[in-house]
């Protein structure tokens, strides 16, 4: 076994930086803000912007505790991936800690469906970019004509412009991610603070009088798997760890402190909501009740500020998830389980270039299908699966005990957390769509297909090449 696991290494790429097989390193260029913009810009979205609707349909104003079980699950994971990304803080993330630690025919099923599962991801939050950017200019009365076609063609714009963007260096990509981030927290905590005021009867407004649980105890689990998907984002951070400044330090940080961020803005924003319409109300709104809350606040202002919001929301999370699906793709690559070239880098802006074609390139031609619902609840079924590896991923390396493995952080609870968070994310799959699970076996047999056509002679388990 080797004492010690490949490394990224840090600093600037040049011409004389240390080359692996097939590709070059990348810079630490993304501190702490940076981790958490990753984080919460992924995250953000879905929560805030579609589920409030369908989860108080389900669980009434009890909905908030559906997300805050959410978050927990979530916690359950992202400690365990914390612990193990500062004991290897590479790029790749979950398809990185799962092939040294359970072996490379794992590692190619999880690297493959992580790249795949975040093009789909990408290309489902462009074309909500798209619907979006039509509701915006609807609801402010500029005319927007051509519909679907015009959804499209802002998706496909924004897709080549983000891969464009993260071509001429990671730094660019992250201060655009600080950017959207920080504005997008900001006027949801105007919102929030607003609508939390109100709730308490400050403006002399009556809220929706309501039972907490009209429906009893077991649609707040239901429901808890249904907006589960809205946490998915913490492990994008684990992506990029080869790029993450001080990573001992701040990627648990980052993990950890963006689910706990995200979550408190979702239980936050269920209370606000059912208290300003009621559930049935927002039931009836569905996707935009959200939009809806901010009228009866605001008026038209309001919501058309918060349809801004959700351009930004989709735009902080495609932008994410192109970067984290790019790193997948070049780790895996870097690992010879797929051709070499994917992992080159360009000298002179220090990014995966190739990696990154081959993420945007089919990242646009989804779009242009403005059919991409069902690939985000696959991507979500792929990161379950994924998730439920990391942990069982920890308990084996924990097991062995090599030398090599000195985290920076270690996971409290062991081994009940990780047993907990593999088992949640493995039965979270069960309350899915029967089309996401089949897609999503069907992406995993594909990939373990290749494995054994292309790279069955590459050992990973325990850092060796």
């Amino acid at each position: 076994m080797a004492s010690d696991l490949p490394s990224e290494g840090s600093g600037t790429v040049t011409d004389d930086a240390t080359r692996h097989e097939g590709g070059t390193e990348l810079e630490r260029t993304i501190g702490l803000t940076g981790g958490l913009s990753i984080g919460v810009g992924t995250m953000i979205g879905a929560g805030i912007f579609v589920f409030p609707g369908l989860a108080a349909g389900q669980a009434g104003p009890a909905s908030a505790l559906s997300f805050a079980i959410g978050a927990v699950i979530a916690l359950f994971v992202a400690l365990p991936t914390s612990e193990l990304a500062t004991a290897m803080p590479e790029s790749g993330g979950g398809y990185y800690f799962i092939s040294r630690g359970m072996g490379a025919a794992y590692g190619a099923i999880v690297g493959i469906s992580l790249w795949l599962g975040l093009v789909f991801a990408s290309a489902f939050y462009l074309v909500g970019f798209g619907e979006y950017a039509v509701g915006t200019l609807v609801e402010a009365g500029v005319p927007a004509g051509g519909g679907g076609a015009f959804v499209i063609v802002v998706g496909v714009a924004v897709g080549v412009g983000l891969t464009a963007m993260s071509m001429t260096g990671t730094e660019n990509t992250a201060s655009l991610q600080n950017t959207v981030v920080a504005l997008l927290l900001g006027m949801l905590s105007v919102f929030l603070l607003y609508g939390l005021l109100d709730s308490f009867g400050v403006f002399g407004r009556e809220t929706v009088p309501q039972e907490l649980t009209p429906e009893g105890y077991l649609p707040i689990l239901t429901t808890a798997a249904l907006v589960f998907t809205s946490y998915l984002g913490f492990a994008q951070v684990a992506t990029v760890a080869g790029e993450i400044t001080d990573p001992g330090r701040n990627l648990p940080l980052a993990m950890v402190g963006s689910v706990v961020l995200v979550g408190v803005f979702y239980v936050l924003t269920i209370f606000v909501a059912t208290s300003a319409l009621g559930s049935e109300a927002l039931e009836a709104a569905g996707e935009t009740a959200i939009v809806e809350v901010a009228r009866e606040y605001f008026g038209r202002p309001g919501a058309v500020a918060i349809l801004f919001a959700g351009l930004l929301a989709t735009l902080s999370s495609a932008n994410a998830s192109i970067l984290s699906s790019s790193r997948a793709l070049y780790a895996i690559s870097r690992d010879r389980i797929v051709p070499p070239g994917a992992s080159k880098v360009n000298l002179k802006y220090g990014t995966p270039h190739v990696a990154l074609a081959l993420v945007g390139g089919p990242v646009v031609l989804l779009v242009t299908t403005g059919q991409t619902e069902i690939l985000a609840e696959v991507a979500s079924f792929l990161h379950l699966v994924m998730y439920g590896l990391i942990c069982v991923a920890l308990l084996a390396i924990r097991r062995e005990d090599p030398d090599w493995y000195d985290p920076d952080f270690n996971t409290p609870a062991y081994p009940v957390l990780p047993a907990i968070g593999a088992i949640s994310s493995f039965g979270l799959i069960a309350f899915m769509q029967p089309l996401s699970q089949v897609i999503g076996v069907f992406v995993m047999v594909g990939a373990l297909g290749w494995y054994l056509y292309y790279a069955r002679d590459v050992s990973l388990k325990g850092g060796e090449l």
